[in-house]
């Protein structure tokens, strides 16, 4: 009884930290201790600062202003920390890498993403400002 209770707890704890997938969009990470390991613990870059965000932004806005639309900034620099994530692990397969953006960069007047086009330029911004 007593491992089922704190594996329980581990899982809500993963659950409340963000650790447990989707769009990531808690606030700051525990850096990972390895100085290596450009990751925090849940396998997200860091977040990045305040100008370099904004630049991100502004990026994303010259390939098509609808990509950012009215989204919290917080949630479209997650999105590319997201995609950090399937960079590191595909870092040799651009096709699919590019899928994955035309999935996850959208909007309700592109549901389905913006195009392989665009979605080759958003994947350039984010490697450009949001992975290490």
């Amino acid at each position: 009884m007593k491992r089922a209770h704190l594996t329980l707890i581990g899982a809500v704890a993963l659950l409340l930290t963000g650790c447990g997938g989707g769009d990531a969009s808690s606030g700051a990470e525990a850096p990972e201790t390895s100085a290596a390991a450009p990751f925090t613990r849940n396998g997200l870059p860091p977040a990045p600062d305040a100008a370099t965000a904004d630049a991100y932004i502004a990026a994303l806005r010259d390939i098509d202003p609808d990509i950012v639309g009215d989204k919290d900034p917080k949630t479209v620099v997650n999105r590319g920390r997201d995609q950090c994530t399937a960079i590191a692990e595909w870092p040799d397969d651009e096709a699919k890498l590019v899928d994955l953006t035309n999935r996850r960069f959208t909007s309700p007047d592109h549901p389905e993403g913006f195009g392989d086009k665009k979605s080759k330029r958003i994947l350039a911004v984010v490697k450009e400002h949001i992975c290490p």
